[in-house]
């Protein structure tokens, strides 16, 4: 896949993709949006990946934002429908992959930024990030979810806080409130994220997706998430990773699940 402003690798069951407008902060535009959902739709997919990984080129910024420039003449229908289509195409489809996806925060996360970090499955940083909602500050408020998930991870009081203040909060803040899952040196941050994608790479990835599709019901108006946790579970009864699963813990082995 070549694209104008990402980059994805792939190697042993990981994707990595990296925003690639470092002198843009890789702040999103139209066009990354889009290369974005091409890549994820792509990976989604592709049998040879397990897990992705999402980050920013350069040691200064995640994603520094949306592409004011892009929007600044918009009339309140066009504002609406850029909202409306980028969560449909990019940030809810990542947050209903089927295979987990790691936000690897290495510097400013700032609104689309941030919202493209809290659509992933979960988030670790880079001790430099620093994250917020800044959008009321433009006269404006998040629009790729922001409203919804930021609540869902810190609490309403927390979040209300940080997108009305329109302020930023360190790594070590984003952990202490539940934004992020870890915190290490810049350096040390794509190291982190192989080493958990290895981690649930050992995993059924049937069942991580059953998984995923439990925990996110919890977090939809009108559907209950214990319920679809019990039809999730029954399925799993009937796939080939349960058998080798349940086998090879019988049998005291490693399970080579065959992802079926």
């Amino acid at each position: 896949m070549n694209f104008n402003n990402i980059l994805v690798e792939k190697e042993n069951g990981l994707a990595k993709i990296t925003i690639n407008r470092p002198k843009k902060l890789n702040a999103l535009n139209k066009e990354t949006i889009e290369e974005l959902s091409a890549s994820f739709e792509a990976l989604e997919e592709d049998a040879t990946v397990k897990v992705l990984v999402i980050t920013g080129s350069g040691e200064k910024a995640f994603v520094a934002g949306a592409d004011i420039s892009e929007f600044a003449n918009f009339s309140v229908d066009e504002g609406g429908f850029l909202a409306k289509k980028g969560q449909e195409m990019l940030f809810d489809f990542i947050e209903n992959l089927s295979k987990p996806v790691i936000a690897a925060v290495n510097g400013f996360a700032l609104g689309g930024g941030l919202e493209l970090a809290m659509a992933c499955h979960f988030r670790i940083a880079s001790e430099n990030a620093k994250m917020g909602l800044p959008e009321v500050s433009l006269g404006v408020i998040p629009g790729y979810g922001g409203t919804q998930r930021l609540p869902q991870l810190v609490g309403k009081g927390k979040a209300m806080e940080l997108i009305m203040t329109a302020g930023m909060i360190s790594a070590e803040e984003a952990k202490a409130c539940g934004l992020v899952n870890h915190v290490v040196p810049l350096e040390e941050l794509l190291l982190l994220a192989e080493k958990l994608a290895n981690k649930m790479m050992r995993n059924s990835s049937v069942a991580i997706g059953a998984a995923i599709r439990a925990v996110n019901a919890n977090f939809e108006d009108g559907i209950n998430g214990y319920e679809v946790e019990i039809a999730e579970f029954g399925e799993c009864f009937g796939t080939e990773d349960f058998t080798e699963g349940t086998t090879a813990f019988l049998e005291k082995r490693k399970a080579n699940f065959p992802g079926s």
